[in-house]
């Protein structure tokens, strides 16, 4: 590295892959160990935090101590590419490591990952992720201890070898013994998590979906529980929110009429779909789906993949990772899902050409969130009577109190048919506007209306 490409370095700044250390210590290891989990960097030692060249001075063996302080402290043992550079009389240190191939990296029993400009220390979750995907591999494709061949129903799986046969050129004649040992779902005695989550019996905690219609944020007017197989589980998904969908029907002048939804069928099944097949089962939260008047959430656990932002996913500008690739395969094959990436595009066209406002796409409490709105002629109606409602609401309570300046909350929620916290939160509107006041102690003064 030459003394031009340090001197860009530091007019940069620290970032995700530079950092600045005024001396070799315990902390230079920590970042290399970061940088190693993450994307790989380079640390400058010689110089402070903002860029400047203090230099450091160093014997004969001191940089090959270093490096044997790097290598004992770290498992597994990271050796940088290391090169003293001069910058005018100052001789700095410049240590370069790559994203290290199997991760995670150590440093003495702490797991470190780099954000920004910063080290993170790395949750078991995380630990566990990103372990995974240095071998290539997913949670899916590893052994079930809890759970044997027993707990499998051979009908489910006959009948995903009929799902698959209809989209095969050549079907599949072999049991279903066979079928699960060829898509490496039974290995050796045991079975996968994969095939424990696709085909299991009985309930599986672990995948469960809570689905609810909501009249309000806190009021909930019908909710389910679905802990069956993942197959099952989009049917049983895909029902509830039917069931709770209003649809209308469009004169066209054709010989049929033309039936409109709340929302385009085809987009919910996509979300729904992209939900179980790439939601982090190894977390202990479950997936929620929330239906209310004006708009749907779908919250999953497990954020986006490293790598992955909201602004790749919508401008499709990014290779599909799959974080359940055993689960994801047999989706694939049984005509589930077409195409790994493309569900997202198709949701945003199907939205689209439905005359609906874009999807909210959110990252939020280790997981994901997508909102999908209605603007339907119902919605502007009921969001009318609501607003009409609250006008009313807001007069009787003006009326009330000019006629009788001392009634409390709990009188004017009687005359009103309110309830407590509804005349509360008018009553603080009414102040905040001016067109109220109050006069003297909560206990013994008034209500003043002003003009």
């Amino acid at each position: 590295m030459n003394r031009k490409k340090i001197q860009e370095l530091l007019t940069r700044g620290e970032s995700e892959a530079v950092e600045f250390k005024a001396h070799f210590d315990h902390s230079t290891i920590e970042t290399l160990t970061a940088f190693a989990n993450t994307k790989g960097g380079t640390v400058i030692v010689g110089t402070t935090n903002t860029g400047k060249i203090i230099g450091i001075e160093h014997g004969r063996e001191t940089i090959q101590q270093w490096l044997n302080q790097i290598k004992s402290n770290t498992s597994p043992s990271l050796m940088p590419d290391t090169e003293i550079v001069k910058v005018g009389s100052k001789d700095l240190v410049v240590f370069v490591i790559e994203e290290f191939p199997i991760k995670p990296i150590s440093c003495r029993g702490r797991y470190l990952k780099r954000i920004k400009n910063s080290n993170h220390q790395m949750t078991i979750h995380e630990i566990s992720n990103l372990h995974l995907r240095s071998y290539q591999t997913s949670w899916d494709y590893y052994t079930d201890q809890q759970h044997g061949i027993e707990t499998i129903s051979l009908d489910k799986v006959n009948a995903f070898i009929k799902m698959t046969n209809r989209l095969r050129p050549f079907p599949l004649m072999d049991d279903p013994m066979t079928v699960l040992k060829k898509y490496e779902l039974i290995k050796g005695d045991n079975i996968t998590n994969g095939c424990y989550a696709l085909f299991s019996e009985g309930e599986n905690l672990q995948s469960a979906i809570e689905v609810g219609r909501f009249s309000s944020d806190t009021i909930i007017r019908d909710s389910v529980t679905i802990r069956s197989d993942l197959f099952t589980e989009v049917d049983s998904t895909l029902a509830f929110i039917h069931k709770h969908l209003d649809r209308s029907y469009i004169i066209t002048g054709k010989k049929q009429r033309e039936e409109r939804w709340d929302y385009p069928l085809e987009a919910i099944r996509e979300i729904v779909v992209n939900m179980i097949v790439h939601r982090d089962y190894l977390s202990s939260s479950d997936s929620v789906i929330k239906i209310f008047d004006g708009r749907m959430e779908f919250f999953n656990p497990g954020g986006l993949l490293e790598g992955l932002s909201i602004e790749k996913l919508l401008s499709g500008n990014y290779i599909s990772a799959i974080r359940n690739k055993q689960i994801a395969s047999l989706f694939k094959e049984a005509g589930i899902i077409e195409k790994y990436g493309s569900g997202i595009k198709r949701v945003l066209e199907s939205v689209k050409s439905y005359g609906l406002p874009d999807p909210l796409f959110e990252e939020i409490q280790n997981g994901f969130r997508v909102t999908v709105f209605k603007t339907t002629q119902k919605t502007t109606q009921k969001t009318t009577q609501k607003t009409t409602q609250k006008k009313s609401t807001r007069t009787q309570i003006l009326n009330s109190l000019q006629e009788n300046p001392k009634l409390t909350r709990e009188e004017l929620a009687l005359l009103t048919g309110k309830s407590g916290n509804t005349i509360k939160e008018h009553l603080k509107n009414l102040k905040a506007e001016g067109l109220i006041e109050r006069i003297g102690s909560n206990r013994d003064g008034y209500w003043k209306v002003n003009n």
